[in-house]
């Protein structure tokens, strides 16, 4: 027998419990067909055969992102990125080089700006925006995107300088003059002013309305989105993601991704859920069973509903159980009722369908495990497989009902205050002192045996799993006494790895290296066991393959 690619000399960490190392890979028409010694791999090389060697350097299966924006992902790689900007005169400087480098009249999107870029006390306003940039709309995304701040000509140009009537959740902060403050809270708040820039609303859409677009898109508007997530896809396969949960849908984003999938682009793997918005009837979930049906596929597939119950921490629109430290008698608004979830949640899992839900607050989390209590009650036991999102506070009586309900914990390590750059306020004292113990509580869920799958938030954070990996393996408590939140290495590879794929319904083919599995694998440039911790975050894969055909190499 000889095979398309052999993989030797590596230092294989296969995620199966079975045989957990190897040398060397075998694959042969885009599946694993042999594990072994490197000599006995070796053997299997024909005249066409392609072979990588390793040289010793750690060889994964590939890594899982179970939980992007893929198409705002892609679409944020072109934006103004203020990543790591600190001060007036570092943001002005930006600005200015964007326009220069942009000409234009068109709105200037920018992304990653932090919440105390000005200082602690120096909040951003519409004010500080006109001064930097007066003449040209400008609205900045917060790293998390549930915030953004717009100059005065943006706000304008929206309808939005008077401010503007919204659902609980959504807000357009108002200033002591009356007028916007240039602060926007939420999506319904934010897209008057991102839809100044029509290319930004198609790759909006999935998480703003579940609407689907592609009754009013025209030939030329569809290769554009195509081509970039051609983009976002490469970017993906650069940093050795093969499978990719999307965390807003809808079935434009699935007919695009099927379009490349036919043209033999598709380059990861990727479950596309249907975004069920609180406006909704129950009724609307027939949407999501019919792309179910559509879409079952092993690169491409449904079967999934997103939701949303709260918001963020650091502008206060995460549901917490208690009021906020410096808010008295505020604890953010559910999108949801209970009432209203309970029953979009019973009638999600009767059809079998898979839920996942962004809950960030204690009292957000609790409303979503109440209502897959409910789902459970009603229906019966089935291995739903149902997630919580984000899970950035927690409370203690809860913890244990991850693993009781058979609920998965999707967390992203980069969002953890002090890891990535990220400061430490105001989300720390927005979250009080008193909770800190079961703030983004990774190792107590683990401990209390929820099964931890990572992912990113892609646009909201970098994409890089290894980054996030060493943001994992190094996290230092806020304070002496709190519980150590740190993840070993292993654990937080199985997490981008086996439990991603479990995740996804693909454990049976995908997450681990096993004779039969899919030939998804990345290979790295380095033994990240045995060089120095630091050395993980700038840590590259050199090569990513994907159903056996190798998508990128450096």
């Amino acid at each position: 027998m000889s095979c398309d690619l052999l993989i030797l000399n590596g230092t294989v960490l296969t995620q199966d419990d079975k045989r957990p190392r190897v040398e060397a890979i075998a694959v042969s028409q885009g599946r694993i067909v042999k594990l072994g010694r490197s000599r006995d791999i070796a053997a299997l090389k024909g005249r066409k055969t392609r072979v990588i060697d390793a040289e010793g350097a750690t060889v994964l299966p590939g890594f899982t992102d179970a939980h992007v924006h893929i198409f705002g992902g892609s679409m944020a790689l072109g934006l103004l990125d203020v990543d790591g900007v600190s001060g007036y005169a570092a943001l002005e400087k930006a600005v200015r080089a964007y326009d220069k480098s942009h000409p234009g009249q068109g709105l200037i999107l920018g992304n990653q700006l932090n919440y105390v870029v000005l200082g602690e006390n120096q909040p951003m306003t519409r004010d500080v925006l006109d001064r930097i940039l007066p003449d040209r709309p400008l609205l900045l995304y917060a790293p998390d995107y549930h915030t953004a701040w717009a100059n005065t000509l943006a706000l304008k140009m929206a309808g939005l300088f008077e401010g503007l009537i919204l659902p609980p959740g959504h807000e357009v902060v108002m200033g002591s003059d009356g007028k916007a403050s240039g602060e926007l809270h939420e999506p319904l708040a934010i897209a008057p002013v991102a839809d100044l820039a029509p290319e930004n609303r198609r790759p909006r859409l999935g998480i703003d309305t579940g609407g689907d677009p592609e009754k009013h898109v025209s030939e030329q508007e569809y290769a554009y989105d195509l081509d970039l997530l051609r983009r976002g896809l490469a970017h993906l396969a650069a940093h050795g993601i093969t499978s990719f949960h999307n965390m807003d849908g809808n079935l434009y984003t699935m007919q695009l991704l099927a379009s490349l999938e036919a043209q033999g682009q598709l380059t990861a793997r990727g479950i596309i859920p249907f975004h069920f918005k609180p406006y909704m009837p129950v009724a609307a979930l027939e949407r999501a069973r019919v792309m179910h049906q559509a879409y079952k596929g092993r690169y491409l597939r449904s079967g999934a509903v997103k939701m949303f119950m709260d918001g963020v921490v650091d502008s206060g629109t995460a549901v917490m159980l208690d009021d906020y430290p410096d808010h008295p008698g505020w604890r953010g608004d559910p999108l949801f009722s209970q009432a209203k979830f309970n029953a979009v949640a019973v009638a999600a899992d009767a059809l079998g369908l898979q839920i996942a839900v962004h809950a960030i607050g204690d009292g957000a989390v609790r409303m979503v495990l109440d209502g897959y209590a409910a789902a459970r009650k009603q229906n019966g036991k089935r291995d739903s497989r149902h997630r919580v999102e984000h899970i950035e506070v927690i409370h203690p009586d809860d913890i244990k009902r991850f693993k009781k309900l058979g609920v998965l914990a999707s967390v992203q390590t980069p969002h953890a205050p002090g890891g990535q750059g990220l400061p430490l306020q105001p989300t720390l004292r927005k979250i009080g002192k008193a909770k800190w113990p079961y703030a983004y509580a990774w190792q107590t869920l683990r401990k209390a045996g929820a099964t931890m799958v990572f992912g990113t938030d892609w646009p909201v954070s970098d994409v890089n799993p290894l980054r996030a990996i060493h943001t994992a393996v190094t996290r230092e408590p806020w304070e002496a006494g709190l519980p150590n939140q740190r993840q070993s290495l292993s654990d937080a590879l199985a997490s981008y790895t086996a439990s991603g794929a479990y995740a996804g319904f693909a454990e049976t083919y995908l997450g681990k290296l096993r004779t039969g599995y899919a030939a998804d694998i990345v290979v790295l440039d380095r033994n990240i066991e045995r060089v120095a911790v630091a050395e993980i975050a700038v840590t590259r894969p050199r090569f990513t393959i994907s159903g056996g055909r190798v998508v990128y190499e450096a």
